[in-house]
């Protein structure tokens, strides 16, 4: 009966080790965006999970709604949910991303790679970034350029 109870357990032992082994191989978000051509950046740091289908659906889940402006004075803001599809150099039928101008939300709905910029489509407008721009993931409430004071020393 003991070597049984061993085996047991060094069966439940390797079971565990091996889901373990298979969850962490899990790609991040950030690193199936790098597999379709697009840069990390793109996404606030903060993403949770994501479910990607087979057809390119995906659903992203942040840890909260994120805001934070951007170059040329533009407001980002994200929901703590981002659906759309993906396939090498575009994301489509994008929901939970949206850009205010001036004094007008408008949701984003589309993002093309290209060779060396990305282009973020609101309807018919678009407007395109390098990108290099998109290297680090933006941080919420302090986007691309947060700046990390530390208290001052006597």
């Amino acid at each position: 009966m003991p070597v049984l109870k061993i085996r047991y357990c060094l069966f439940l032992l390797i079971s565990a080790l091996a889901l373990e082994a298979s969850v962490s191989e899990t790609p991040s978000a950030y690193e199936m965006l790098e597999k379709f051509d697009f840069p990390k950046g793109i996404l606030p740091e903060g993403v949770k999970g994501y479910i990607l289908n087979g057809d390119g659906s995906f659903e992203v889940y942040l840890s909260e709604n994120c805001e934070f402006t951007v170059e040329g004075g533009y407001i980002l803001k994200y929901d703590r949910k981002i659906t759309g599809k993906v396939k090498s150099g575009t994301l489509t039928d994008l929901k939970g991303v949206s850009v205010k101008v001036l004094f007008a939300w408008f949701g984003i709905n589309e993002v093309v790679r290209n060779d060396s910029d990305i282009s973020f489509s609101v309807g018919p407008l678009s407007a395109s970034f390098p990108v290099s721009n998109f290297d680090e993931c933006p941080r919420c409430n302090c986007g691309f350029d947060c700046a990390t004071t530390l208290p001052m020393v006597s």
